[in-house]
């Protein structure tokens, strides 16, 4: 049972390369975009309301101070130096949230590659599935539902409130942008792209 398993999965993976083989600019683009991404990565302590509202009080409060790391200027290339210098007024801020409310739990802040599925944006950007570069802060326990938004173009809140998408026009290519505003228009191939992604990230980088 378990070899016929793998080998419909190899004959659906197979498939899916072949389908992508005439379409290897969408899939050379795609990792284009998460090579000029940086993310934005909030996990709450838990599910329970307070923590949930704890995270995005976090989330305001980082957006209202941080004006050094969520203005636009720190890219991928220079994330590491940029936040470094600025990791400890994070913690300063993330820290006064927590007192505020009461709770006093440990906080992890890095910045580091992980994977995060297909996103459809509010303002109708979509970014394909895959492993990005991203600040990720972990509250407490980190078992709650968590938050995310891309720092790098700028379209986290309020930028991403905005109607225009200029904080795109000078990060991505015009291969890149066609993809991430068109999103309905790839929803097939977003879709493909996710599947071997995840594979390809349970292969790398699970045991």
């Amino acid at each position: 049972m378990k070899k016929n398993e793998n080998f419909i999965t190899g004959i659906i993976v197979g498939i899916l390369f072949l389908a992508l083989f005439n379409t290897s600019s969408f899939v050379y683009n795609c990792n284009e975009i998460r090579n000029d991404t940086l993310r934005l990565h909030i996990i709450a302590n838990s599910d329970s309301n307070k923590d949930q509202q704890i995270k995005l009080a976090v989330r305001d409060a980082l957006l209202e101070s941080g004006n050094n790391i969520f203005s636009g200027t720190v890219t991928p290339e220079t994330a590491f130096i940029t936040i470094e210098k600025e990791r400890e007024n994070i913690e300063k801020t993330v820290k006064k949230i927590l007192l505020e409310n009461g709770v006093n739990y440990n906080t992890e802040i890095n910045l580091t590659t992980e994977y995060f599925d297909t996103r459809v944006y509010d303002n109708n950007v979509t970014l394909p599935a895959g492993r990005y570069l991203a600040l990720k802060i972990v509250l407490g326990e980190g078992n709650g539902k968590n938050w995310w938004c891309v720092m790098f173009p700028t379209l986290c809140l309020p930028a991403a409130e905005e109607t225009d998408l200029s904080a795109i026009e000078s990060v991505y290519s015009e291969n890149e942008k066609s993809i991430v505003t068109n999103g309905s228009k790839y929803t097939i191939r977003f879709k493909i792209i996710e599947y071997l992604e995840k594979i390809k990230n349970n292969v790398t980088f699970t045991d």
